[in-house]
């Protein structure tokens, strides 16, 4: 008698055990009756009954996904490997298990379709140099795809971006240039600036020619402070003035010639 009794109990025990479930605070059950959808539950503890309700359980802390290496053309035909780091969460866990089918495996291939058609629009320069734009462009669109499957993209991070070592070379080259470009550029910027400080520095000296003469003086100094063997022979400036009178006026000097004999038989 005693053990028409225990069969029962036990069996009992056994059901109210396989019934009880305990949900973390980061978890949510998703419970079917009958193969209908009837509530999402946790945390906490919750009643399953076997056989008739079934609950499939879904994490609703932050998953990172490493996105697989693919192979990007480029719009101006280069081929490059990128690969990139996902962080996404389920926000509606109902959506992420009914309207989707292994909701984590379809936002990997989400995510490495839409890395290839997003860095296929765009130059390999942009791609190196626009990082951050191109991160957000490929979040919005994986964010606006998966909205619908309750899952909501934190954060999209390109890793990595992989050239071929003639690219590498190439690129090394038309860096060197540039900065060969810039270089003249500014010394040639240089010379300009010089140039007018030079024309207003004599345009200075040209109104007073002591200013002239001293500073004449000054690059002598200079010079004797140098251990060099170079000779300078100093000429005081009327001298030169009046050589560039004579060679400006020659037909000055031929009258003035011509007019000193006349005078003589005059006198």
């Amino acid at each position: 008698m005693m053990i028409s009794y225990l069969v029962p109990v036990v069996l009992l025990l056994m059901l109210i055990a396989a019934s009880i479930r305990i949900l973390p605070e980061y978890k949510r059950g998703v419970v079917f009756f009958l193969g209908r959808f009837q509530a999402v539950k946790g945390p906490g503890l919750i009643i399953v009954i076997p056989g008739i309700q079934k609950m499939e359980v879904v994490d609703l802390r932050v998953i990172t996904m490493d996105v697989p290496e693919q192979d990007v053309i480029s719009q101006d035909n280069v081929t490059v490997k990128v690969n990139a780091v996902l962080y996404f969460r389920v926000v509606d866990p109902e959506k992420a298990i009914i309207q989707v089918e292994h909701f984590v495996n379809a936002t990997s291939q989400l995510a490495q379709t839409t890395l290839r058609s997003v860095l296929g629009k765009h130059d390999l320069d942009e791609m190196l140099s626009e990082r951050d734009k191109l991160n957000d462009d490929i979040q919005e669109i994986i964010d606006a795809s998966a909205e619908g499957w309750g899952i909501k993209v934190a954060n999209v991070e390109i890793k990595h971006v992989d050239l071929d070592e003639s690219m590498i070379r190439a690129i090394a080259r038309q860096a060197e240039a540039e900065r060969e470009r810039r270089a003249k550029v500014i010394h040639a910027e240089g010379e300009l600036q010089a140039s007018k400080k030079l024309v207003q520095a004599a345009n200075v000296m040209s109104e007073n020619s002591a200013a002239l003469q001293l500073r004449y003086l000054q690059t002598m100094s200079d010079m004797s402070n140098k251990n060099a063997s170079t000779i300078v022979v100093p000429l005081p400036m009327d001298i030169m003035e009046a050589f560039r009178q004579m060679k400006a006026s020659p037909a000055a000097q031929a009258r003035a010639g011509q007019a000193t004999p006349d005078s003589g038989g005059d006198t």
